[in-house]
């Protein structure tokens, strides 16, 4: 039986279509099909445009943090943990901060909470050396540490120490720390406020801290705030962060404090100083009002101030405010501020006589006391 051959009975009508659809298909195919480079084209060489100089105050920045970097340092604290079936101890990290050399002695300075309840502290310096650290002292209330590295005194940088009572709001300032475990970061920023008051470890109020907007992070905690000169002027602390991250308003504990506080702890591992039992007006308040001295607010019920008749500030019946004892001299010592204050009962201990000169009324009076143990 013949086999038919479909070819030969197509139609005209067919076979036009199989030409045109061919026709389209290798128009199509032509179509995605890239054409043949004509030529070559030769890679066109850019040339570096030269940098200008740095301006004064890119200059300026960058050479307070190249020379204050080498005093920062990074802290890691760890736990101590023992696997329940080997017995093995593992030190696991359990986190981390920043610190500054205090001296060429191998001090290191930190936030107290920084190493609180950590069974061992790891120091690393600039030069990126790591070293074992030991707690000398603590001050919760203060929240300040100091720890001890046995690093030889070469590969120390102490940090330069500046004041705190003359800070301006609205000067410049920057901080060096390890934000994120990111080591030897530097932001910038003003201070924004003086004098505010923030929560210790120890839940006792630290006062006269320094409000900032140079950002500071987890990890910046014991770092320096520095002034335009590369000076410590505070110690950064804490941040206001519903977050937990930066939001702009930073705290750093004055570098006063710092001052009479580390030097109490590398001598007694704790503060033993003496107390009046009086809260006294910031440096800020009593130059506001026009005052010399240290400015009585409040009076501990029981303290030595208390028995001595010491005044506190005071509102009267209409509400105004009644100003209490001017402290201008205790001893031989003149007192012209807080900070004269903190510094002449550096040199006192508890049980002590003291005496006190007080300006009252515009009249000057003179309190016997003695100094009560520190609370």
């Amino acid at each position: 039986m013949p086999i038919n051959n479909p070819i030969r009975h197509t139609t005209p009508f067919a076979a036009l279509v199989f030409i045109l659809v061919g026709f389209l298909v290798g128009a199509a195919w032509k179509s995605v099909t890239p054409p043949a480079r004509q030529h070559e084209v030769e890679p066109i060489s850019r040339t570096v445009t030269p940098r200008n100089d740095f301006a004064p105050a890119e200059q300026a920045t960058i050479d307070l943090f190249e020379q204050a970097s080498p005093a920062v340092v990074f802290i890691t604290s760890l736990t101590v943990q023992q696997d329940f079936f080997s017995r093995n101890v593992t030190a696991i990290p359990r986190g981390t901060g920043t610190g500054f050399i205090w001296d060429d002695q191998g001090h290191v300075v930190t936030n107290f909470h920084v190493i609180q309840n950590a069974d061992q502290t790891m120091v690393t310096l600039a030069d990126q050396t790591t070293w074992q650290a030991h707690l000398i002292g603590a001050a919760p209330d203060k929240d300040l540490a100091v720890l001890h590295i046995d690093a030889p005194a070469e590969q120390l940088r102490p940090i330069p120490i500046g004041a705190s009572d003359d800070l301006r709001v609205g000067q410049s300032v920057y901080a060096i720390g390890n934000p994120f475990g990111l080591d030897q970061t530097l932001t910038t920023g003003v201070i924004s406020a003086l004098g505010r008051e923030i929560e210790s470890v120890a839940r006792i109020p630290i006062r006269d801290v320094i409000q900032t907007d140079a950002a500071i992070n987890p990890g910046n905690s014991g770092g320096p705030l520095l002034d335009s000169s590369g000076r410590l002027i505070g110690v950064n602390t804490a941040i206001y962060s519903p977050s937990g991250a930066y939001a702009g308003i930073g705290f750093s504990i004055p570098a006063d404090v710092v001052s009479w506080v580390v030097p109490e702890l590398i001598s007694n591992g704790q503060l033993r100083r003496p107390t009046l039992g009086v809260e006294l007006a910031t440096s800020q308040v009593t130059r506001r009002l026009s005052l010399e001295g240290a400015l009585v607010i409040n009076v501990v019920p029981g303290s030595a101030a208390a028995r001595a008749g010491v005044r506190p500030t005071s509102r009267d019946k209409q509400g105004a405010v009644e100003l209490g004892d001017l402290i201008v001299a205790l001893d031989e010592t003149p007192i012209t501020s807080y900070n004269d204050l903190i510094l002449a009962l550096d040199r006192r201990n508890p049980g002590e006589t003291i005496r006190l000169t007080l300006l009252r009324d515009d009249q000057r009076v003179e309190v016997d006391l003695i100094l009560d143990e520190p609370r």
